[in-house]
């Protein structure tokens, strides 16, 4: 199906495009859906996205909308556009499973937060997205529903844990998909499928899950690092998405009622930090920061490259404050989690255990998170209102499938490769991931982290980067049919 006005398929015109063509009535919400579906019968088999996907429901929902449009409602800034939201996080009639068979039962009565705000934003939810069990790895797959594959090559990972979503956005199946980030969850994912994906300010989307689902006391690093954040196709799907999840809200442990500026900044002060001081990017992570370093020194913005070895012992203290609370939930992860989650932390707790040692005591703890304080205010300090920093995203290119199942050795590489997804985490900054193009077949992208509450900043010099990197969709095996 294609839109009124070229012969750009619908499903690949972005959220913003997509809210205008059903505002002015050029096409509705239902031919939206299922252009939408059709891509997703079309390119799902091939790479295991969505999961739990229920055209009826889809389209039933844009029937909705477009009995507002016809009766001349207000129309909110998602209206009919389709999204695709996480496993881990509740939807009104369909499984919280986290990717465990023993959950899959689990049906949501509400909402989450975030959820409920995409609703209210208009959106069509379109399905569930794979992720690992316990979303604790940076690669895709679980007993319940499967692996993932990343829709450049199926040897390296989409990124984990909201790999279904990213590979959903690559592939065309939703311009914008809600994932959630603790360690790179949204960012790494967006970086090995070529799309782009924000982490926002902690405090900014609401994690709080609807009354009536098992209560969980979430550990402190949970409160102070997890976020909920868009991924999208382009810069401009991610603000929409951004600014519909935004959900001030006092029963959230960290929530605070604010909203990010909508303005556009001017002329930004760009700092370069390409490794920090925990090992040296790969050349093809190098060239992806040294192209996006010219194109913002072209939109004329001021770069110049620093050292910031903060950046790197934020990192060694994610390892430290979220693995110790981790194992103290490893009894439900040894009852419930598959293989794969199962090996994969063993091999990352005697990665950590290189710096922090196998038992870090209860003084090594405290004084982690009483040193997390400073650093958030000497980065806050550095950046003011005015500086972003350029980084890579992981310090290698997308990883090959499973690599976190290959023994500590390699997963002690992964962990230090992964220091740009840690660093930002520890300190609660935005944080967006953005492409670059494609390097020897597979994406490549840089990081920028702004200041508390500067997500304008970050969307803004974002947008510089993604109008000079060539922008491509993967070329995608379809369904057979007949």
């Amino acid at each position: 199906m294609t839109d009124t006005t070229g012969d750009k398929p619908l499903w690949d015109h972005s959220a913003a495009e997509l809210a205008a063509g059903i505002r002015d009535k050029s096409f509705s919400a239902t031919e939206v859906a299922e252009a939408f579906l059709a891509r997703v019968e079309e390119t799902n088999p091939a790479l295991n996205a969505l999961v739990d996907i229920r055209p009826d429901d889809a389209l039933a929902q844009a029937a909705g909308a477009d009995a507002a449009v016809a009766a001349g409602e207000d129309l909110p800034p998602l209206h009919g556009v389709p999204v695709a939201t996480k496993i881990n996080t509740s939807q009104r009639g369909y499984a919280s499973s986290h990717g465990v068979p023993a959950w899959a039962g689990a049906v949501a009565e509400e909402d989450a937060v975030c959820v409920a705000a995409l609703r209210r934003a208009g959106a069509t939810l379109m399905g569930r997205s794979n992720s690992p069990a316990f979303a604790v790895r940076w690669f895709t797959g679980n007993d319940l529903h499967g692996r993932t594959l990343n829709p450049w090559h199926p040897d390296h990972t989409p990124g984990g844990s909201s790999g279904g979503a990213a590979a959903a956005v690559a592939a065309g199946m939703v311009p914008v998909a809600q994932g959630n980030d603790i360690g790179g969850s949204v960012r790494f994912p967006a970086y090995c499928c070529g799309a782009v994906g924000l982490r926002p300010t902690m405090g900014l989307v609401s994690g709080v899950e609807p009354r009536g689902t098992v209560e969980f006391d979430s550990p402190l690093s949970f409160q102070t690092m997890a976020v909920h954040g868009p991924l999208g196709w382009t810069v401009d799907d991610v603000r929409l998405g951004l600014h519909a999840m935004v959900t001030p809200d006092l029963t959230d442990p960290v929530g605070l009622p604010v909203r990010p500026p909508l303005g556009e900044p001017g002329r930004v002060k760009v700092a370069i930090v390409r490794d920090a001081g925990v090992t040296k990017p790969h050349p093809a992570v190098n060239a992806a920061v040294d192209d996006a370093a010219r194109w913002l020194g072209e939109a004329g913005h001021d770069v110049e490259e620093v050292e910031l070895p903060l950046l790197g012992e934020a990192a060694r203290l994610w390892s430290l404050l979220l693995y110790q609370e981790l194992k103290t939930m490893m009894s439900e992860i040894e009852q419930f989690g598959d293989d794969a989650v199962r090996v994969s932390l063993a091999s990352s707790f005697a990665a950590a255990a290189e710096t922090w040692g196998e038992h870090p005591t209860l003084t090594d703890y405290i004084r982690g998170y009483a040193r997390r304080g400073t650093l958030i205010s000497r980065l806050q300090q550095y950046l003011g209102r005015d500086r972003l920093l350029l980084t890579p995203v992981a310090a290698e290119p997308p990883f090959e499938q499973d690599a976190d199942l290959a023994g500590d050795a390699r997963v002690s590489e992964l962990l230090a490769a992964q220091w740009p997804m840690q660093a930002v985490p520890v300190l609660g900054f935005p944080a967006i991931s953005v492409p670059t193009g494609i390097r020897d077949g597979l994406p490549s992208g840089v990081q920028l982290i702004g200041g508390r509450f500067q997500e304008d900043l970050l969307l803004h010099v974002a947008t510089a980067i993604e109008d000079r990197a060539p922008r491509t969709r993967p070329s995608l095996p379809r369904a057979q049919t007949g």
